[in-house]
């Protein structure tokens, strides 16, 4: 286990839709078992294999004292919305009201390539909703309505670490989710 350096907002592997898993594997392990560390490090309540620079389907949680992972996730969202306060470690000292779906049924695979199901509300679901985002390249800004986004943009710019993203090259890249709000009803 490896504590690894955080991808900061700007680096264009945060913006670039992650590929699926395929191999349930050593080094699969070794990625979930890095990530955690890393989330546990910075600390975080959710990390997703890009934030960490590695383009694939996976992240970990640690929510309510519950450390967990999947792998290749699908979600199920609630038509019921929470309205809450939402950071991300790679926008760091950044918080903004983010809307997302008050319950989420995830499907995937665990490390070991067995499915699960997890099925979450409030916190766990804004953390899977948030980092299943990160797999798509999506950030939470991207969620946000444009006023709100048009803020968090200055208050980015102004940022000590995004002016050293900045000088490394990179360049911010604003999308919006390709999903909806709310899905089916759980």
């Amino acid at each position: 286990m490896t504590i690894q350096p955080i991808r900061l907002f700007g680096d264009p592997v945060l913006t670039t839709p992650s590929q699926p898993i395929v191999d349930f594997d050593t080094e699969l392990r070794t990625l979930v078992a890095d990530l955690i560390e890393t989330m546990q490090a910075a600390p975080g309540a959710g990390l997703a294999a890009p934030q960490i620079g590695v383009p694939v389907r996976v992240f970990v949680w640690d929510v309510d004292e519950e450390i967990g992972h999947l792998v290749n996730p699908v979600l199920n969202l609630s038509s019921d919305l929470q309205e809450g306060e939402e950071g991300c470690l790679s926008f760091p000292n950044l918080q903004f009201n983010t809307p997302r779906a008050m319950r989420v049924v995830a499907k995937g695979f665990n490390m070991h390539g067995e499915e699960v199901e997890i099925e979450g509300s409030e916190l766990l679901a804004r953390a899977i909703q948030h980092e299943t985002d990160h797999l798509d390249g999506i950030v939470f800004i991207d969620r946000l309505p444009r006023e709100l986004r048009k803020q968090a943009m200055k208050e980015i710019r102004k940022s000590e670490w995004f002016m050293e993203a900045t000088e490394k090259g990179y360049s911010p890249e604003i999308r919006f989710s390709p999903h909806k709000q709310s899905g089916k009803l759980l």
